[in-house]
């Protein structure tokens, strides 16, 4: 009360112009702490009613004054009192009226609107304006009622015109000003956890956050030494269970799934049965079973907080299932964690100011906890749609979802743009469903009975993304422009369609990997007093979960799961070799040669496959006999390699690959189809993305085993495209080594790969067709 104050106009004065920026357009303190003070200020939390625009009474104007912070106050300066230069900036940026800038938002990548560099520009002009209006607001927070309508914060001209200027929405999504709803699951979860201690003690999220790592623990997990067990589960099959802490034990899938026994958070208790009803089988049903026999094993492991590899995912078959599955577990945790903060909000409220701080150590050093990592829009437009249904199944009314509007036009896909002609595989159809735009990044922030898409990353519970849309705002090491912060808190990190990330740049991947839970360069306004020791202690990868779905095994994704994931509770990876290989799919005809060469490790086995091929293998096709040659290369960067060296030997070739434009790879099918080209190379990413058929192959080379088993069969298939009596004479060569065992086994199964990477022999032969 006797404390005095500095002048507002000080107050204003001694923020930064990119501080300022940001309270303006955003209206919150993150992600650039605003230290307006000398000396650090007490925080205090204040629950605002709905009309806490206006004094509550003319006896409390002095005390409420007391406990409004300065930030607040600063923030009125900014939201009551409008100029014509901001009037200015919305109409200049209503042409980009969704766009924002990327460094700021951290949402998805757009062009930068005019808004930025003016406003930076213009700051040191405004600050005399802007002190005349720190003193006028001032008096108003300090004890005069506003005027009506003075708030602009819901204008269309103010709010609507920037991405994230929902001063409105932000307050209502913010966990430190925000308490429990007593009408929410929210408030249900926590009065049911503090109704019984035995529980809390058995929820597999409270006991994965306040695990303490000891020293020698984490030697040992960062030393790689695991104990490794084998496991036989009904539906997942082979499991191999590794942990670095102690000796992993045998554990099995509840034959009944009881989601109180799983301990769910209350609202998706009820909302769960009904959203995966259409998965469920009428047996299913009757038993009153809530999961199918795939979801109840995968959510068995992942409600264990273990990291899981699961390479059996495949958009034409189980691909739904699975991603409600992760979406189940990815929504209880964020709700679980929300909770948590809002629980604790509420006892620092009702205790003194003396509590130990330590007590409500429940946040990270960033808000961002689930990383959704996706291939395509359309995947993203289906997670976040589970997740509505998950929110509001079950409720009366539906949740309120800010920007649902805008979210559906752009990750939407119209159907009348898809060609009506256009004939694909089965499996083609499924993967490039909807909207296949690689490049986008979505913050969602999750709130009791809301929920706020196109929130700014740092103000985000789950980031949406895919590993392009993630790089560009990474940035390479020089860049000014780059941010990975908003990564350092990730709890749970979900991969999903890992194998479509070959297809497309595997870099981008690894490069996400890289930056996860390392030390963010700013505080982000974080309160210290909240985040927990492990954070603090840089210890957050040793705490974050990695779920891992591919449609396939392969050395590159096996490495991401054993480099990059040091979970101190263990991994799970499901480990079912192929029995029947994609042979088996082939319907022509035609003896397959396989034949090995031998490399001393899995980096000179590249050029050891291109000096076999040129000294062994292309010699034989040399002969103008043997046209209608098709080259399958899995490499883009073999393809150019090779492709070179057809130019400089003057071969008689042509060559399509995924940059090729269309009216060269009309040409090129042409030419190929009329011998007057010898040699087609093709890339694997060609077939991947387009799936064309090739007409007139006679001889098949495989420059390496296909990535995907079942583009063995297809390809191999489509020289009955063309067949006119020359079947006698057609070929396929495949070369390989003992680092292709994996491609191997899925190719002609696993007992075969066996015998052909042991036998001394360096060249086998199988016959496929009637008359095999």
């Amino acid at each position: 009360m006797g404390r005095r104050k500095r002048p507002m106009h000080q107050l204003v004065g001694s923020l930064s112009k990119k501080q300022k920026k940001h309270l303006k357009e955003f209206g919150e303190q993150h992600p650039f702490y605003d230290k307006v003070s000398g000396r650090e200020e007490t925080t205090e939390i204040c629950e605002l009613s709905e009309n806490s625009d206006h004094s509550s009474a003319e006896s409390d104007g002095e005390s409420e004054a007391e406990q409004v912070s300065v930030y607040h106050k600063l923030l009125a300066t900014f939201k009551t009192v409008p100029d014509a230069d901001s009037e200015e900036d919305d109409e200049n940026e209503s042409e980009e009226g969704d766009e924002s800038d990327e460094e700021e938002t951290g949402s998805e990548e757009s062009q930068e609107g005019e808004d930025g560099d003016h406003t930076v520009g213009e700051e040191d002009e405004n600050d005399v304006q802007d002190r005349e209006e720190a003193k006028d607001t001032a008096k108003q927070m300090l004890g005069q009622e506003q005027p009506d309508g003075a708030d602009t914060s819901s204008d269309p001209k103010h709010g609507a015109s920037e991405e994230f200027t929902d001063v409105k929405h932000e307050s209502e999504f913010s966990l430190e000003t925000n308490f429990v709803d007593e009408e929410s699951g929210d408030y249900n979860a926590d009065e049911r956890e503090s109704s019984s201690s035995v529980m809390v003690s058995e929820d597999p999220f409270k006991q994965h956050i306040n695990k303490e790592l000891e020293e020698k623990e984490i030697e040992n997990i960062s030393a790689r030494s695991k104990s490794t067990i084998h496991m036989k589960w009904p539906t997942l099959g082979q499991l191999v269970f590794s942990s670095s802490l102690q000796q992993p034990r045998t554990f099995k899938p509840d034959k009944e799934a009881d989601l109180k026994q799983l301990h769910l958070h209350k609202t998706l208790e009820s909302t769960w049965p009904k959203v995966n009803s259409q998965f469920l089988s009428t047996l299913t049903k009757q038993n009153k079973d809530p999961f199918t026999l795939l979801q109840k094993e995968l959510f068995c492991i992942m409600n264990r907080y273990t990291d899981l590899f699961y390479p059996e995912r495949t958009a034409l078959g189980n691909g739904e299932e699975v991603r409600h599955a992760y979406c189940l577990h990815a929504l209880n945790h964020v709700l679980k964690a929300n909770a948590q903060v809002l629980s604790n909000n509420a006892k620092r409220r009702d205790q003194k100011a003396t509590v130990d701080n330590d007590d409500f150590r429940d946040q990270g050093l960033t808000r961002p906890k689930v990383l959704i990592v996706v291939p395509f829009r359309e995947s993203a437009l289906r997670v976040v749609q589970i997740f509505i249904s998950l929110l509001e199944s079950g409720r009366k009314k539906q949740i309120d979802v800010s920007n649902k509007k805008r979210f559906k036009g752009e990750y939407g896909f119209d159907p009348d743009e898809r060609p009506p002609n256009l004939k694909r595989p089965e499996d083609y159809e499924a993967v490039f469903a909807g909207n296949i735009d690689d490049h986008f990044r979505i913050g969602v922030a999750i709130l009791q009975r809301s929920m706020r898409l196109y929130a700014p990353f740092y103000s985000s519970d789950i980031i949406i993304a895919s590993p392009l849309g993630l790089r560009t705002i990474i940035g390479a090491q020089g860049e000014k422009k780059r941010d990975f912060d908003f990564l350092s808190s990730i709890e749970i990190l979900i991969i999903d369609e890992a194998d479509v990330y070959l297809m497309q740049n595997w870099e981008h991947t690894l490069h996400l990997m890289n930056h996860l839970n390392l030390l963010p360069s700013e505080s982000h306004g974080v309160d210290f007093s909240r985040v927990r020791m492990q954070n603090l202690n840089n210890l957050s990868k040793y705490y974050r979960q990695t779920l891992l779905f591919s449609a396939l095994q392969d050395p590159q994704i096996n490495s991401i799961f054993n480099k990059n994931c040091f979970n101190y509770r263990g991994q799970v990876a499901v480990r079912n070799v192929p029995s029947i290989g994609s042979i088996s799919r082939v319907v022509v005809q035609l003896p397959h040669v396989f034949r090995r060469l031998e490399a001393e490790s899995s980096i000179s086995v590249i050029d050891a496959r291109f000096q076999f091929f040129i000294d062994k293998v292309l010699p034989e096709y040399r002969d103008a006999i043997m046209s209608h040659t098709l080259i399958y290369i899995p490499s883009y960067f073999d393809y150019v390699r090779l492709r070179n060296y057809f130019k400089k030997e003057e071969l008689n070739f042509t060559h399509i690959c995924e940059y090729t434009k269309i009216p060269d790879i009309v040409r090129a099918r042409h030419f190929f189809l009329k011998g007057e080209k010898q040699f087609l190379v093709f890339t694997e990413r060609f077939h991947f993305y387009k799936r064309y058929l090739i007409k007139g192959i006679r001889n098949l080379i495989f420059y390496e085993l296909p990535t995907y088993p079942h583009f063995y069969s297809e390809v191999c298939n489509m020289l009955m495209a063309r067949a006119s009596g020359e079947e006698a004479t057609w070929t396929c060569t495949i070369l390989y080594s003992k680092y292709d065992a994996q491609k191997l086994a899925a190719v002609v199964g696993v007992d075969r790969a066996a015998q052909m990477l042991q036998s001394e022999k360096n060249v086998h032969l199988f016959v496929t067709g009637e008359n095999e």
